[in-house]
């Protein structure tokens, strides 16, 4: 306190308030800004969303589709309509920057005391008809595999789309319920999961 009391002598108020300005100068700075405005994309859109099929005890190497159309219920490949999401399972958009993965598991195993097998399966639509897509076992690599195993849990797949392409895609399942005479309703919950990224 006495120091800054002499200091207050020694300057006079007219130099007192000459060393506050300077000091809250040096404190001071100048600041530039600057705005990023984000655009999103998305690369992946859900087709249908729900279905049913039907399926009878000591059916072997059967299949239903999801979407699925045809008697028995779910028995018959639909024919894609673009317009129409009931049509196709999902929808993968890319553009020139980004290629897509889409990873296909079900959220549960389906039961494995009523389903000897439930493979799953993916086609495309190739402008005229649906095609057997390749299925691969990571959302990167080339390395394949032939069904997702929906009886083993966590048991998934992946769909690669290269980049600048519009691709409809359909489930397929291969079934057969021959290990009991059970006719208890039963669901099972397709999920799927886009992975953008640069390359495969």
């Amino acid at each position: 306190m006495k120091t800054f009391s002499k200091l207050a002598k020694i300057l006079g108020v007219k130099g007192f308030l000459c060393l506050a300005s300077i000091t809250m100068i040096a404190l001071s700075s100048i600041t530039y800004t600057a705005t990023v405005t984000i655009d999103q994309t998305k690369q992946f859109t859900v087709g249908a969303t729900s279905a049913s099929w039907t399926i009878y005890v000591n059916d072997v190497n059967e299949t239903r589709f999801l979407p699925g159309s045809g008697s028995p219920a779910g028995s018959e490949e639909p024919t894609l309509n673009a317009s129409d999401s009931g049509t196709y399972a999902f929808k993968v958009v890319t553009d020139a920057d980004k290629v897509c993965a889409v990873k296909i598991e079900l959220t549960s195993a389906a039961n494995n005391s009523r389903f000897s097998k439930f493979e799953i399966t993916a086609k495309y639509w190739n402008g005229s008809a649906w095609d057997a897509e390749t299925l691969y076992n990571a959302a990167t690599g080339s390395t394949t595999k032939s069904y997702i195993d929906g009886l083993t849990s966590g048991d998934a797949g992946y769909v690669h789309q290269g980049k600048s392409e519009t691709a409809y895609y359909l489930i397929k399942v291969t079934y057969s319920y021959n290990l009991v005479d059970e006719t208890t309703q039963i669901t099972v919950t397709f999920q799927y999961t886009p992975v953008p990224q640069d390359s495969f």
